[in-house]
């Protein structure tokens, strides 16, 4: 990426040059704090950058609400969703998505106008949405907070988890992918940690991929994980557009990170359909694939399930089962049944399967893996 030209500090008064006045603490106090800014200490901002000024993905802005559109609600970093109303001012990240459910969208390349394109708090200019939704709200950049010397605060300096510098062992990992969006990958993910949680493992979760928002981190703690991750506490607001080099470093800091505390297993979500570019990429990694005991596939329709299966199949993953939104219609499960020739289970059902294979490797002794993903330090 470019780094920003031409910045505008406000700086103190005391400096000759002054364009303004500093960031007003009771600014931060009063604004409505987004989950992505969640580990990053605030109290570091003392600056507005304005002006002609060049945001970078991650970048942390004070931006007003100007309109309601589709998210009519922001995340918090406790998980509340609270309301938005015009004349708001909000503390969100620059980030880029990708969601055919809702909207395609970039970080822009000034202070412009601009749009809330995830409920977690992400900055953007949407070019285009799905049709069934509203447009996204509007909101108006007011400035990047900047730290005591003037450089933008920026999620990538703040990660909550590092590089693992010796990882010698991995647990039994299990990885949940989908058809699409919208497809029952989380609900997937928490209904397998559920059931192992309720077999007596402890359990390790982590979303890879994705644009950050902490609904199905919340869904899998509620299911009894004992520590869950996903990319923004590696520092990244958003995967869309990020390189495979990165997408494998997120992977393994997060799955190194997680392997510390010693669970029993690991539940990995991979966000969007198999086709989703980043999620394709994933899929392409040698150490993905290696670093993978089993995967269950989820799909919302018999078509979408055979064809997920199949392309999963040439490639040559362990597809132990089918789960998903397909559980929801009787007539779905039915037909994929007479097309696959793998279980099609609820999540629950697919922990259960989850928990033969687990105990089946530790009688093998490969219950604690004999393929290491490499660590970040090693990348």
């Amino acid at each position: 990426m470019n780094k920003p030209t031409g910045l505008s500090v406000t700086p103190s008064p005391a400096m000759p040059d002054s364009r303004g006045d500093p960031l007003d603490r009771e600014r931060i106090t009063k604004a409505k704090i987004s989950y992505n800014t969640r580990n990053i200490p605030l109290d570091i901002a003392r600056f507005l950058l304005q002006g002609d000024v060049q945001p970078k993905a991650g970048d942390l802005v004070l931006a007003k609400i100007v309109s309601i559109g589709q998210h009519q609600r922001l995340e918090l970093p406790c998980g509340r969703r609270a309301g938005l109303y015009v004349g708001d001012e909000v503390i969100v990240c620059y980030g880029a998505r990708y969601a055919p459910d809702q909207f395609e969208a970039y970080v822009p390349d000034s202070l412009e106008a601009c749009h809330l394109v995830a409920a977690g708090g992400v900055a953007a200019k949407s070019t285009s949405r799905h049709r069934r939704i509203k447009a996204a709200t509007d909101i108006l950049p007011v400035g990047l907070l900047a730290d005591e010397n003037g450089k933008p605060i920026n999620l990538g300096d703040w990660p909550a988890v590092g590089p693992v510098a010796c990882q010698p062992e991995r647990p039994f990992t299990v990885a949940v992918l989908g058809s699409s969006m919208n497809a029952g990958k989380t609900t997937t993910a928490a209904g397998v940690i559920h059931a192992l949680k309720r077999r007596g493992l402890s359990v390790g979760a982590a979303k890879v991929t994705g644009t950050g928002a902490g609904g199905d981190r919340w869904k899998m703690i509620d299911a009894g994980a004992d520590q869950v991750l996903d990319f923004t506490d590696a520092g990244l607001v958003s995967t869309f557009g990020v390189n495979k080099q990165v997408l494998e470093s997120i992977f393994g800091c997060l799955i190194d990170n997680l392997a510390l505390a010693r669970p029993d297993v690991i539940v990995v979500e991979v966000a969007d359909g198999l086709f989703q570019k980043e999620t394709a990429t994933l899929l392409s990694s040698g150490i993905f694939k290696a670093s993978i005991d089993s995967l269950i596939f989820a799909a919302r329709e018999s078509l979408a399930a055979k064809a997920g299966v199949d392309f999963l199949r040439r490639k040559d993953f362990p597809l132990s089962a089918v789960s998903g939104a397909i559980n929801a219609s009787p007539l779905a499960r039915r037909e994929a049944e007479t097309v696959i020739d793998l279980p099609l289970l609820t999540p629950e059902e697919a922990g259960e399967l989850l928990y033969g294979q687990f105990q089946a490797a530790r009688v093998s002794g490969k219950a604690e893996a004999s393929v290491q993903p490499l660590s970040c330090a090693q990348r």
